[in-house]
């Protein structure tokens, strides 16, 4: 009986503390999807993608990127607007069409705040093809190379025009809506990942490039392949665990949004990456869970989408491009390397999804993200049916 009672009194505290802190259910959701043998593989496989594919390229770019600010002021979106417009919308169309998400993120997160026009957003999204983009340099360099030129040129033509067309500021968030900051725990919780990446950042962006690189393992020994995987899902895991305790997560905004505890002490570089990367590490983390639970679960097959509807393609494309992430775009990368689809299906999803800079910017700016999101569509669908029929 005593039992019993201790046992409940367990649980009604344990339902207590994940009603004050919704953010800890995605930890607990892992957790279970770990425990289920039927779900075990697919969420590691999940949590190492997202950590080799996104995080790791995301901490790098970023932690370039702050130091160089630093030194560079002139490298601010807000900077080069003042001095042309022209080459703020440009230079975000440079951002995007780097491999990876973290250029993107960049521009995002600077629109949220104020700093970037709203045709500076809808530049980085077109151009920006997220971490599918080291998957086909990888395995067709010369495609990868002219696919990241026709999003620049696209991403640059559509912001000039978007802020041609919008008055200035159009849908930027004001300065005051930032004053009131989420109240946040101490950063001491996010400094206790800082000794870990540290050490795994080097070994981990090493192992981030081989994999992107298609490298065989399996070619120096078969258990290497799960050792990575293992690795991978506990650093995911891990970094899903820091920004589940990094916020009290009580509100809506505390669990999507990621602003600095205080304006008037703001945090270092390092403190500063290490937010942002776990920030995007969970939504995409979210996001690769989702997908692999409808591919391998629920039986949805984008294969079968693509060869039973050929001319439909690039309009299909355009569609998987709306989803926030970059795991339904490698998936699409890999039918095009495949010779399931054609060029410009691929074309077409490449300029049409926004990659893992959606999380924050649905988070933080959802009108924005929504309408930009819509913007990208129409260049997507001209350039995808322009190819497709040429």
């Amino acid at each position: 009986m005593q039992l019993l009672s201790h046992s409940g009194f367990i649980t009604a505290n344990s339902k207590r503390f994940m009603g004050q802190n919704k953010r800890l259910l995605l930890p607990l959701f892992i957790l279970v999807c770990l425990a289920l043998p039927n779900l075990r593989a697919i969420t590691i496989t999940a949590l190492s993608d997202a950590f080799f594919q996104v995080s790791v390229f995301v901490a790098a770019t970023l932690l370039i990127y702050y130091y160089a600010i630093a030194r560079l002021p002139q490298l601010e979106l807000s900077y080069l607007s003042a001095k042309s417009p022209i080459l703020e919308v440009a230079f975000a169309s440079i951002l995007g069409a780097l491999p990876g998400c973290g250029g993107a993120i960049i521009v995002v997160t600077q629109f949220t705040k104020g700093q970037a026009s709203f045709g500076a957003i809808v530049a980085v999204l077109a151009a920006t093809m997220g971490d599918a983009a080291f998957l086909l340099l990888a395995t067709r360099p010369t495609e990868g190379v002219i696919i990241m030129g026709i999003g620049l040129v696209v991403g640059t033509l559509s912001g000039l025009i978007v802020n041609a067309i919008h008055k200035k500021g159009f849908l930027r968030p004001l300065p005051q809506q930032h004053k009131q900051q989420v109240i946040q725990l101490p950063t001491a919780i996010i400094k206790i990942s800082k000794p870990v990446w540290m050490v795994a950042i080097v070994p981990s962006l090493i192992i981030a490039l081989l994999i992107a690189f298609n490298v065989d393992f399996n070619k120096w020994d078969t258990n290497i392949p799960n050792i990575i995987s293992s690795f991978g899902a506990a650093m995911a895991l891990f970094i899903v665990s820091i920004w589940a305790y990094s916020s009290k997560g009580e509100s809506y905004k505390e669990v999507t949004a990621e602003d600095d505890a205080c304006k008037r002490n703001p945090p270092s570089n390092i403190t500063k990456v290490l937010q942002d990367t776990h920030f995007v590490t969970a939504w995409v983390v979210a996001s690769f869970m989702l997908f692999e639970i409808l591919v391998n679960v629920a039986g949805l097959d984008l294969k079968a989408w693509f060869l039973h509807y050929a001319y439909l393609a690039p309009l299909i494309a355009v569609l998987i491009g709306f989803l926030p992430g970059c795991g339904p775009q490698i998936i699409v990368t890999t039918l095009y390397i495949q010779g399931i689809i054609p060029f410009s299906a691929l074309t077409a999803n490449a300029i049409s999804n926004d990659g893992d800079a959606l999380f924050p910017a649905i988070a933080m700016a959802p009108k924005a993200a929504l309408i930009a999101t819509f913007y990208t569509a129409i260049p997507a669908l001209g350039v995808g049916y322009g190819l497709y029929f040429w």
